[in-house]
């Protein structure tokens, strides 16, 4: 299993902009989007749903794995050096 961090946001009519971000263990990619997801949707109230869905909700998934944060070398520094 794979751990990935998923971030929504959305308009909220009090709020405005509202931001979370969950981690979920997943297979891929699309599994641990699609679980944190539900999670999300299953967290909020009547009136929050019916705001994310008028508005759109933003979906931003990457793996939380340690070896993706490392820095890594670009094509042209690899090709030179």
């Amino acid at each position: 299993m794979k751990t990935f961090e998923v971030q929504f946001s959305y308009q909220d009519r009090d709020k405005g902009k509202v931001e979370s971000t969950l981690k979920v263990d997943a297979s891929s990619l699309p599994g641990g989007v699609a679980k944190a997801t539900r999670e999300f949707v299953k967290s909020l109230d009547r009136k929050q749903r019916f705001d994310m869905n008028k508005s759109g909700l933003e979906i931003t998934a990457r793996p939380a794995d340690a070896a993706v944060d490392a820095p890594t070398k670009s094509s042209a520094e690899a090709a030179t050096g």
